[in-house]
């Protein structure tokens, strides 16, 4: 079951991408509870697919509030820390969000075309972008840069990793939706000594 609907609101960070600007809204037409756990979903596989390429889970949670009576929104975030430069795995790690809620979405007979839409997560994608383009990867958001990957190309990577790491990702989904925070050592306490070594 759900936590409660807190009535206060993130800070204004949380609500915002790493440019600064305020992250996209939409209202994808599912109860509270199912909302929930859809974004519980995502900011699973950002942890699990992070741990599966040896970066550092930090914190992951989903995070709820109620803008005004009768109403709630509902947002994520994940921590990682990477030692050395971040590689394509990095835009795997990123794209592993959208991939785990689209996925869910299916496998809960919830899915449209409109809501599988709602989940792009563009901040994700243009996290992926400017990150690996300061360290010399190009990333391009519709087209194939020379040397570089597409966005499409990274999304299929994520997809195929967040499917063969599905038991994992739905474990820690759930926890996450009862518990609202975990630490990156409560995910490898859930999940075993199979991903242990990438918490912090």
């Amino acid at each position: 079951m759900s936590s409660p609907i807190p009535p206060l609101p993130p800070s204004d960070e949380m609500l915002r991408d790493h440019r600064g600007n305020l992250r996209a809204r939409a209202d994808i037409g599912l109860s509270y509870g199912q909302a929930r756990l859809g974004l519980a979903f995502h900011e699973s596989a950002h942890a699990v697919v992070g741990l599966s390429v040896g970066m550092r889970v930090l914190t992951s949670e989903v995070i709820a509030w109620s803008p005004r009576p009768g109403t709630w929104s509902v947002t994520g975030n994940t921590v990682h820390e990477w030692d050395g430069a971040p590689g394509w795995e990095f835009a795997t790690v990123a794209a592993a969000g959208a991939q785990a809620h689209v996925e869910y979405l299916r496998r809960y007979g919830l899915w449209t075309p409109g809501r599988a839409l709602d989940c792009a997560a563009e901040h994700d994608r243009e996290l992926a972008i400017d990150t690996l383009a300061d360290h010399g990867l190009l990333l391009g958001r519709d087209h194939t840069p020379p040397g570089g990957r597409s966005w499409a190309t990274v999304q299929r990577i994520a997809r195929r990793t967040a499917v063969g790491l599905w038991p994992a990702i739905r474990t820690v989904a759930f926890a996450m939706d009862q518990r609202t925070r975990l630490t990156g050592t409560d995910i490898t306490d859930l999940l075993g000594p199979l991903l242990r070594g990438g918490a912090a």
